[in-house]
């Protein structure tokens, strides 16, 4: 185990493959400070930056935050405009340390809704990172999990219709392709922050099995310190799927232990130890 763990008193062969964020709690953060509401949704940009990196340094496989959802357009228009704007900063300033990093980034939601120079930002990054093997880092936006499911449901009608395929075909491995995620592993941790318990539309289909943790600092203020803590609550949580203890943790050992040496490499690899 190299510094970085010890440090952080992780088990790289006990971390989840996939975490999603439910980045909650920056316009509270703001209001309790009397700062405006955009003065959150700053802070907590740069919250992304810092999780990310320590993502990174944990080898995790994918990192898929929530960071503005098809119910947030009915937000104020003002804040609604001063997000866009923040992504669009986001898009450029990181766009470089994305790619340095190793980084594949990619974009979930409702792209129909964007304005162009955002959708046009994010998929020149998307192609540029296409290459990249190391973290997978999804951006929800203008994203939920009921829309997404929808929009895989009418494509799945149409081969249907048009006879590409047959209607027996489609199996749940089959309809998880055709999902924003496809190609990514089940998400095995979803964490929420600023006290708030539900899941709000967020990867209903992909988080089926994961674990929670619903954490009660807000987002701006969640550091690498509380992502540490997230990781250790869930690396002794026994996941069973079903199965009783006693067959789960053999299996369990066994079905992902490549998984683990391949996310234990990938952590040498990112720390440079």
């Amino acid at each position: 185990m190299n510094d970085f763990f010890q440090k952080w008193e992780l088990d790289p062969l006990k971390l989840p493959r996939h975490v999603g964020i439910i980045m909650d709690g920056n316009g509270r953060w703001a209001t309790s400070r009397r700062l405006p509401r955009v003065a959150g949704h700053k802070k907590g940009v740069e919250r992304v930056n810092e999780i990310t990196e320590f993502a990174v340094k944990c080898g995790l496989h994918a990192l898929t935050l929530y960071a503005f959802s098809d119910e947030n357009w009915r937000r104020p228009e003002e804040e609604v405009s001063a997000l866009m704007s923040l992504l669009r900063w986001y898009l450029k300033a990181e766009r470089n340390k994305i790619l340095d990093n190793n980084i594949r980034f990619r974009l979930i939601g409702d792209r129909g809704k964007l304005s162009s120079d955002i959708l046009e930002m994010a998929v020149e990054l998307e192609n540029a990172s296409a290459a990249n093997d190391g973290l997978n880092l999804c951006i929800a936006l203008s994203y939920g999990s009921r829309g997404e499911i929808l929009r895989a449901v009418r494509k799945l009608v149409e081969k249907v219709n048009c006879g590409e395929i047959y209607l027996a075909d489609i199996d749940e491995q089959y309809f998880a392709e055709h999902l924003d995620t496809h190609g990514l592993p089940e998400v095995d941790l979803v964490i929420r922050t600023s006290g708030e318990q539900r899941v709000s539309n967020f990867l209903l289909w992909q988080s089926a099995y994961a674990e929670y943790i619903f954490e009660n600092t807000p987002w701006p203020d969640f550091s690498e310190v509380h992502f540490a803590e997230s990781l250790k609550k869930y690396s002794v949580r026994e996941r069973r799927f079903g199965r009783t203890p006693e067959q789960a943790n053999p299996a369990s050992a066994a079905d992902s232990k490549s998984d683990r040496q391949r996310i234990h490499l990938k952590a040498v690899k990112a720390t440079g130890q």
